[in-house]
């Protein structure tokens, strides 16, 4: 199994005032391999049932790329059915974890994101970004489809923006683009100006009423109490796919540009 599959963190901190902060990194720009998918599931569903924290946020390492997707080393070293619809039920289990995690989540995305980065983007409830944050749904370049993340992406940008995303695969939409969609609730021209916004937000949040906030969260994930049972499909079919010899071929060939 390659070194880089085993590389990479999940952290969190939890502030005086209840602003958890989670930060899942890779060297590899952020991507995500099985282990850290599995920890950050774990670290989401730990934080909402810990009474320190009142309101969550979730980061990303570095200055670079928010989140460049499925860990393409793990995705090559899949041999059968079953380890692959493990793999991809990790995405579903990250997802599964925001939707059901009774404290409202913040997103911080600071550059690019791409699958699974725009599924975690769709998953929190409150969504910042810089200019930088580009996204691209390629999974149809590699072989397969963004099938495990689409329900989250359809649910925060609608189905017309989710569908241009996976068909036109090869290329970037813009974070203002993405903003106009829904999926970033605000864009800044730099980090900083971010994190004061984030700031702000966190702050305010952390002195509202925990069960009103815990009331609107299930208002707003209403119509998604089947998702244990619909990502869990569509893990199987991604993992079915990335068998195929077009997928090996098609993800070779990405490694090697």
């Amino acid at each position: 199994m390659s070194e880089a599959i085993n590389q990479g963190h999940v952290t969190y901190t939890i502030n005086e005032i209840g602003i958890a902060t989670i930060e899942f990194g890779h060297p590899m720009s952020n991507s995500l391999p099985g282990k850290i998918l599995q920890k950050l599931a774990d670290t989401i569903t730990e934080l909402g049932s810990n009474q320190e924290a009142k309101v969550l946020v979730l980061r990303s390492a570095g200055e670079k790329a928010f989140c460049a997707g499925a860990s393409f080393d793990e995705l090559i070293s899949i041999q059968d059915l079953e380890t692959g619809k493990k793999f991809f039920s990790g995405f579903a289990n990250v997802i599964n974890a925001c939707r059901k995690c009774p404290k409202l989540i913040i997103g911080r995305v600071q550059g690019k994101a791409v699958g699974g980065g725009v599924g975690m983007a769709s998953a929190v409830d409150y969504c910042f970004a810089t200019t930088n944050a580009d996204v691209k749904l390629s999974e149809l370049a590699v072989g397969i489809g963004p099938f495990v993340v689409g329900p989250a992406v359809e649910r925060k940008m609608g189905t017309a923006a989710m569908s241009q995303l996976a068909i036109n695969a090869t290329e970037w939409q813009t974070a203002e683009w993405a903003a106009n969609k829904g999926l970033y609730a605000d864009v800044f021209e730099t980090a900083e100006e971010m994190d004061q916004a984030i700031e702000k937000l966190a702050t305010t949040l952390s002195t509202s009423n925990p069960e009103a906030m815990s009331m609107l969260k299930s208002i707003f994930w209403q119509g998604t109490e089947n998702w244990d049972t619909l990502l869990a499909e569509r893990a199987g079919m991604s993992g079915k796919l990335v068998l195929s010899d077009f997928t090996v071929n098609a993800i070779n060939k990405f490694k090697t540009k």
